[in-house]
């Protein structure tokens, strides 16, 4: 029997799918299982929007439209996904797993046109059949922000218990005002980051990384603890 411990080693970022169609009772059966998690209310602030088939090829063709125009404008806004200007040791943290990313599909540091074309996967949901985007109300406060993240977080390890794959796709902010149109959001929603959903291509090397992580003596701090 798995477990959570299991669950949270073994769970990566998918960057490689199969062509396999998820059914919508599975989807159904992961969502219920992951509410449990969050929210805290019954009426949260948070939404999501779960597309497949044509919607999800729709969103597909927009968001490659507008992230391939000449002179296209990141829509993140107010709420960017990386603080402009990161600091250390965080830069650094950042761009070594970039680099091993690539690695795994052998694309150089100065192979800016390949690198290029690897992030532009991400507006293909990386070849996944189902996209999940995480709608949040503007005036949501900071306790609903971290509601919604726990939900994500369940949300994947349900779907990696029953044999699915997922990746986080903050790239979606990018295009977050123009997405929210084509889902025909109010304006007092927006579009957080999106999910991609589905069977993970075994053979695919992208699917091999294991990023690094800070260990508990670089994040932690243990105070009132007698020596041991």
């Amino acid at each position: 029997m798995s477990t959570v411990t299991d669950a949270l080693r073994g769970r990566t970022s998918i960057r490689a799918f199969l062509p396999k169609p998820v059914p919508i009772e599975l989807i159904k059966d992961i969502l219920s299982a992951a509410r449990r998690l969050g929210p805290g209310t019954l009426d949260p602030l948070w939404r999501i929007m779960v597309v497949s088939g044509p919607e999800r090829d729709a969103v597909v063709e927009l968001a490659q439209r507008l992230t391939s125009a000449p002179g296209f404008a990141d829509q993140a806004g107010s709420y960017p996904i990386y603080p402009p200007s990161l600091w250390e040791p965080y830069r650094s943290r950042r761009f070594a797993i970039g680099e091993a990313l690539y690695a795994t599909i052998g694309i150089g540091r100065e192979d800016k046109s390949r690198r290029l074309e690897q992030f532009a996967r991400n507006f293909e949901l990386f070849g996944a059949p189902v996209g999940i985007f995480f709608v949040i109300d503007r005036k949501a406060a900071h306790h609903d922000w971290a509601e919604l993240g726990g939900f994500m977080l369940s949300l994947a390890l349900q779907a990696y218990e029953r044999g699915l794959g997922t990746c986080f796709q903050e790239s979606w902010a990018t295009v977050r005002e123009s997405l929210g149109r084509h889902f025909g959001l109010p304006e007092n929603e927006m579009i957080y980051c999106g999910m991609a959903l589905g069977y993970a291509d075994p053979q695919a090397p992208i699917n091999s990384l294991r990023s690094e992580r800070a260990t508990p003596e670089e994040f932690a701090q243990w105070r009132g603890f007698a020596d041991q």
